[in-house]
């Protein structure tokens, strides 16, 4: 896990920053103290260091001048009021340093130390979610035939993570729970078919970019044109080959 340090006073809103980062980071709490932080950057090696300015003194500029100085390659995210910031405003002249406005969520403060550390991450309805650059995207696969699920799974597990949903109202709880990098949406289904599940999806404007390729099992020309007009990311006539599916999945994932 990445190494943060924590440098701050202990007060509740520190206690709830510092469990919020804890379930991401391994994390290290610093108080407020020149002596202090030399021991723990040496102990720690952070790479990457937190600065609550709630209730900041003079001392916080010596422990702000320490980290410029001694520790300059190390990216410094202070998290302070208008105010709080503005007694040390200098320092945010140097990219070194950057100050989120309290109040803020602890998100977006996860979404900081993600972005000054290069990591991938992806913001989800319950959070955000760090993820490995080797782990594999995540495809949800739409059909009410059981038989197309579970072959469509055996041809794409081995190159992507593959959840399923046996009909469109299944498939937005799926989404629900963890937000998949791209849909194989079956556009003939009962009760609610593909074009309805693609206009929800769309209706919600946090899932409504995931690409969508439809599946479908009539190759008539009206019925294609009804499938192009909703702009999906691609389609394909079932049973889809397997290269060819896996090239088109391909290209809509890295468009």
């Amino acid at each position: 896990m990445n190494k943060v340090l924590f440098i701050g006073k202990i007060n509740e809103t520190t206690k709830d920053i510092e469990k919020a980062l804890r379930e991401h980071f391994y994390v290290q709490i610093c108080p407020l103290n020149k002596t202090s932080l030399d021991a723990m950057m040496k102990v720690v090696e952070p790479e990457l260091v937190i600065l609550s300015l709630v209730g900041a003194y003079e001392i916080d500029s010596i422990i702000l001048r320490q980290l410029e100085v001694a520790y300059y390659n190390i990216p410094v995210i202070t998290i302070g009021t208008e105010s709080e910031r503005d007694r040390f405003s200098t320092f945010y002249n140097n990219s070194q340093f950057e100050n989120l406005l309290r109040p803020i969520d602890n998100n977006r403060i996860i979404e900081a130390v993600c972005r000054r550390l290069n990591i991938l991450f992806e913001v989800q309805n319950a959070g955000v979610k760090i993820r490995n650059e080797n782990e594999k995207k995540q495809i949800l696969i739409v059909d009410d035939n059981v038989m197309v699920l579970r072959n469509l799974k055996e041809m794409l597990q081995a190159h992507y993570d593959i959840v399923v949903a046996n009909s469109g109202i299944k498939a937005m709880t799926a989404i629900g729970k963890h937000r998949p990098d791209l849909i194989l949406l079956d556009y003939e289904m009962p009760v609610c078919d593909g074009r309805q599940t693609l206009e929800m999806i769309r209706a919600d404007e946090d899932i409504s970019d995931i690409p969508v390729i439809f599946l479908t099992g009539v190759s008539d020309r009206a019925h294609i044109e009804a499938v192009l007009k909703l702009n999906p990311a691609g389609y394909m006539l079932k049973p889809p080959m397997k290269k060819k599916l896996l090239a088109v999945i391909s290209k809509a994932i890295e468009g």
